[in-house]
């Protein structure tokens, strides 16, 4: 089975880590979550605060050699606070460069763009993202799931299926 890592830090949208992790843990894939420091990193639930997950690794210790897949879930928090973080950023080109599909819901096609990943890539996010995603250089579209040389994108909570069956399908 497939090694692989989920990204985050506080404030990622709850349903798009717990989501990936359980159903990815359920196929017999190992995963496990990056976070900037190892410990507690809290979820963002709709309108609050949400439940908390341990991070396993912090980012700076993370390499990619040794991960199948990358997993970036979204929420408004958590990739604004990634995107400024020029190690996450670093791990996420490192992905790319090694041919690995790295995997981006909802606002995490922000991380995308920071990582000049966007660029002439065909994707989807958030509504509220897209003209971003067009100045990063990105077609974009409005669709549950794409997938475009090894990025996978879906636009929130309610693509998750098909976000985690791409992803799946990428593994395979």
């Amino acid at each position: 089975m497939a090694k692989v890592l989920i990204m985050a830090s506080d404030g990622f949208e709850q349903s798009e880590l717990f989501v990936p992790l359980e159903k990815l843990r359920k196929a017999g894939h190992d995963v496990e979550i990056a976070a900037p420091e190892v410990g507690e990193i809290k979820a963002w639930d709709k309108k609050d605060w949400g439940k908390s997950v341990t991070a396993d690794k912090a980012i700076s210790a993370v390499d990619a050699a040794s991960y199948d897949v990358l997993v970036l879930p979204g929420g408004v928090i958590n990739p604004d606070n990634l995107r400024t973080d020029k190690t996450a950023i670093g791990l996420i080109r490192s992905f790319a460069e090694a041919g690995k599909p790295v995997a981006a819901i909802c606002h995490a096609p922000w991380l995308l763009a920071e990582a000049g990943l966007a660029q002439g890539r065909r994707l989807t996010s958030y509504d509220s993202i897209r003209t971003d995603m067009k100045n990063a250089g990105a077609d974009v579209v409005d669709e549950k799931v794409v997938v475009d040389r090894g990025i996978i994108t879906s636009r929130n909570p309610d693509d998750l299926d098909a976000f985690v069956g791409a992803i799946e399908e990428a593994l395979a």
